[in-house]
């Protein structure tokens, strides 16, 4: 292992690569703890730790800590995903960027244009709701959040904050051209993965203070790592359907006949869905904040509580619903199956055209509905050990529920899960993605790879 990565600064146009990467992201950290000016970040730290389970503690999660601190990076690269994501999704609807997909690089870079367009639209809304929002905040322990109200802070914040994303979303495009892996993803991922030293340092407070067991600690540990393997697993298995090609003459060959096969994957959406449903799963709450003395409203947003009855049901719901939502947007069976035939492959067994859409939809849809349980069960796991699945709300049998199941089923263990679902889903397919290229570059160099003997693969 040592010999591979010594391999990997052998070679100068992968050690320039990797260590680019690693200072772009160096920069990135750095930039995540420059106040904004005008907060005072105490007293917006205090707010944060109070409202952690709402879409704050959500989009903390993507800036790296910067969000609940009120940086210059706050917004964090949210903005440049929802604006990918509508791209995606207009695709669809919009025959205009149909057409520029369809075109090559030279549509894509038009849409990626685009997107950087809608980043920049999207950070000045959502940067000028956070400072308007911030001021008209009650001060948190006698300290007021913002220190200098009017137009002037809002202008600063409001530029400051997008100023701050723009620069995040070149900062992930130069790491994609010029280092290694995705830099859109590595900076994700370096924004989680950050948690970890404050996490080990509470765990270990937590237990030589008592408030959590070495045998819960060993529980969760394995577990982990159980959901880590899981979640490898997943992320590379495949379904594959035979393919052949058509026997034809070519001049004096003949040409064709060989055998081959259509990968399906049985997460095709990714991390997509989950971050769907958390962000769809936010907006009760976030909204019922401005509403909150109105009776109702507090009775509602109480049932869309992390860990009530509700919150899990509709959380488990739309993970699967956007599972096959997006899985339908970037798959077609259809055009699968016409480019098959102007290619002069099928399946063996089915017909051409139609049927062949159809039986390649049938195997999509069974993997998507498979993928979506796992992407639901891993989404669910980390709220388990962290509040428990509260069941005394549900009518009629919850206080039946509470009473005869375990104390840590309906209250958890007590245990501050950094890494929920969606941030384990992040890490492991990022570092399996990056590690996969790294893998690639020493192979095309005539190197050992990461791992003797083995082959690693990505999610791609």
């Amino acid at each position: 292992m040592l010999d591979s990565f010594r391999n990997i600064f052998a070679i100068p146009d992968l050690r320039k690569r990797v260590l680019f990467t690693f200072l772009l992201l160096g920069v990135y950290r750095i930039g995540a703890h420059i106040p904004t000016p005008g907060i005072n970040g105490t007293a917006v730290a205090q707010f944060f730790a109070e409202n952690a389970g709402t879409v704050f503690g959500f989009v903390d999660m993507f800036s790296g800590g910067a969000f609940s601190q009120m940086t210059i990076f706050s917004l964090g690269i949210m903005p440049y995903i929802s604006a990918s994501i509508i791209l995606q999704l207009l695709t669809v609807v919009w025959p205009y960027l149909k057409r520029l997909q369809e075109e090559g690089e030279l549509g894509r870079k038009k849409i990626t244009q685009y997107t950087r367009y809608g980043t920049i639209v999207l950070s000045i809304i959502q940067a000028s709701a956070i400072a308007l929002y911030l001021e008209k905040m009650p001060a948190q322990g006698g300290m007021p959040i913002v220190t200098i109200k009017g137009w002037g802070f809002r202008l600063l914040a409001v530029l400051t904050m997008t100023t701050g994303t723009a620069f995040i979303m070149w900062l992930g495009e130069q790491i994609s051209d010029r280092g290694i892996g995705n830099g859109i993803s590595l900076i994700i991922f370096a924004g989680i993965i950050v948690r970890i030293p404050a996490g080990l340092q509470d765990m270990i407070t937590s237990i030589l203070e008592g408030r959590i067991s070495v045998i819960i600690v060993v529980l969760v540990l394995i577990v982990m790592v159980l959901v880590i393997a899981a979640i490898v697993y997943v992320e590379r298995a495949q379904r594959r359907i035979p393919i052949s090609y058509a026997k034809r003459v070519v001049g004096r060959k003949l040409m064709g006949g060989q055998g081959s096969h259509l990968p399906l994957k049985v997460n095709t959406g990714g991390v997509i869905p989950v971050i769907f449903a958390s962000s769809v799963l936010m907006i009760p709450s976030t909204i019922g904040q401005a509403f909150s003395n109105t009776p109702w409203v507090a009775n509602l947003m109480r049932a869309f509580n992390y860990g009530e009855p509700m919150y899990n049901l509709l959380y488990f719901a739309l993970i699967v619903f956007f599972c096959y939502f997006y899985t339908a947007i970037i798959f077609n069976p259809v055009d699968v199956a016409e480019n098959m035939r102007k290619n002069g492959s099928f399946i063996p067994g089915i017909r051409p055209g139609k049927n062949t859409s159809d039986y390649i939809d049938r195997i999509l849809s069974r993997l998507t509905f498979a993928g979506a349980i796992y992407l639901a069960i891993v989404a669910l796991i980390p709220q388990f050990f962290i509040s428990g699945f509260k069941v005394s709300t549900i009518p009629g049998i919850g206080a039946w529920l509470d009473d005869i199941l375990p104390f840590f089923v309906t209250h958890g263990m007590g245990f501050n899960f950094y890494f929920g679902g969606t941030s384990l889903l992040i890490v492991v397919g990022v570092a399996m993605d990056t590690v996969q290229q790294i893998e690639s570059q020493l192979i095309m160099r005539h190197y050992e790879g990461l791992v003797k003997g083995a082959r690693i693969k990505g999610r791609r």
